[in-house]
């Protein structure tokens, strides 16, 4: 299943939902980073304020900025990975994080952090296991 999640409007909210409340399980952002200083701390406090309970995750993967300052500032926990590329961030994401819901997302803030409740519903209503957003449009037909 692809989405492009949009920011629900204020009539479809679906932070209100009962099974976002009902929900038992522990969700955690993770965000991998490479010389985000500039929009890291935007990230977290975004996702933070839509996802109140959720444990975000800062991974850098080098940095040489303040991407690791900003990301404490804002919040995240920060992990650091010492080998280069996003293939090994990666991996140490799901090695290194225990939740029920992860939700990754770039730290250059190009994605909406108000669609994350569209996003995830699929998984919470159990109607999927993975949900892949997208911030482009779908170039593809059906």
């Amino acid at each position: 299943m692809i989405l492009t999640p949009q920011a629900p409007t204020e009539k479809e909210d679906v932070r209100s939902k009962p099974i976002i409340n009902a929900l038992h399980g522990r969700i955690a952002v993770l965000i991998p980073c490479y010389n985000e200083e500039i929009t890291i701390g935007t990230v977290v406090r975004q996702f933070r304020a839509e996802l109140p309970s959720a444990e975000i995750y800062v991974f850098d993967n080098n940095s040489i900025d303040r991407t690791i300052e900003e990301a404490r500032t804002a919040g995240a926990i920060v992990i650091k990975e010492i080998r280069p590329g996003k293939g090994y961030v990666v991996q140490s994401m799901f090695q290194g994080v225990d939740a029920d819901i992860y939700v990754m997302v770039d730290g250059d803030a190009t994605y909406n952090a108000a669609a994350v409740h569209t996003l995830i519903q699929p998984v919470l209503k159990q109607e999927a296991e993975m949900v892949v957003g997208s911030r482009l449009p779908q170039r593809f037909e059906k």
